[in-house]
């Protein structure tokens, strides 16, 4: 299946995880792609043969790496983007895929010492020395025997907590952002008569992850917006869903405080017993642009592999 050859995507987090994944796959079928990222100088080595990449398979592709977060970053994107779609082209699917968010702890981190515990008794239960035992747990632990999560070291938390500062930062940079992209590209008549607009969420929207407070108030509000856009931006075309991706080896995870932990009891826990791929999640993005795809509005989709329900 190709997209209609006029049809664009803005991609709000385009150079890596889930964005770049979806690039992928909106480029393998046609789609036009506006790539919205903000990376160092250092690090875009990797990710320019990326783009190369894109644009070798035929389709149109623009890229900014500035501060999509501001009026001014978004300004300098659309103009850019109004000039380039001309008099025919339109946007099909606006994806904000931006993990930009604070993950300090609300209070102290007042350790259990549960791990140490099991430790000991296991050391002494097979008369092992507890700290060869220790280093042995840590490095199977390491190496792939996800059953041993509770008995590997804690998370090394920040000792630094959030302030007023950074929920707002957060909350506005993951959850209430989205909406200032859609309503300026409304504005500019640069929606196509069906259009999509698709977000990223995860099960930290109701599970409490030590240090993802603010995070999990950022995908609340993003919610809320999501769902508030699919019943007023309806009558003009425009469809507003979520994605509750599961737990993704990205470096987005590889972020939060005790992201070991979570990945080891997810690949217990989930149906599959795998971790979720942003390929995976890539294809919902794909399915949720398919013409087919146009009743489904004000959705969670959860793209997991039946993790949220295990």
């Amino acid at each position: 299946m190709h997209f209609n050859s006029d049809f664009w995507s803005i991609i709000i987090g385009g150079s890596g995880g889930f964005g770049l994944a979806a690039a992928r796959k909106l480029a393998a079928h046609g789609m036009n792609l506006c790539l919205v990222h903000r990376d160092r100088r250092s690090v875009m080595a990797g990710i320019n043969p990326e783009f190369e990449k894109l644009r070798d398979s035929g389709v149109k592709v623009r890229t900014f790496n500035l501060d999509g977060l501001s009026t001014e970053g978004r300004t300098r994107v659309l103009d850019a983007l109004a000039d380039e779609l001309g008099t025919t082209g339109k946007v099909r699917m606006i994806l904000h895929a931006v993990a930009f968010g604070n993950l300090k702890l609300l209070a102290p981190y007042n350790a259990s010492g549960a791990a140490a515990q099991a430790r000991e008794q296991l050391a002494h239960a097979l008369d092992i020395a507890p700290d060869n035992l220790s280093k042995s747990v840590e490095k199977a632990f390491e190496s792939g025997a996800a059953s041993l999560y509770p008995m590997a070291d804690p998370p090394d938390y920040s000792r630094q907590f959030l302030d007023e500062d950074d929920f707002t930062r957060t909350v506005h940079a993951m959850g209430s952002n989205i909406v200032e992209w859609v309503q300026d590209v409304f504005n500019r008549n640069l929606f196509a008569p069906d259009a999509r607009v698709l977000s990223l969420t995860s099960q930290g929207n109701r599970i409490a992850w030590r240090g993802y407070a603010a995070v999990s108030a950022a995908k609340a509000v993003l919610e809320s917006v999501s769902r508030s856009m699919a019943v007023e931006f309806a009558p003009y075309g425009i469809r507003s869903n979520v994605i509750q991706a599961g737990v993704t080896d990205t470096a987005a995870l590889r972020a939060i405080p005790g992201n070991r932990q979570i990945k080891a009891s997810t690949v217990l826990s989930n149906p599959f017993g795998r971790l979720t791929t942003p390929e995976d999640v890539a294809d919902v993005i794909f399915l949720l642009c398919l013409d087919e795809a146009a009743w489904i509005n004000g959705a969670l989709i959860c793209a997991d592999g039946g993790e949220s329900i295990a």
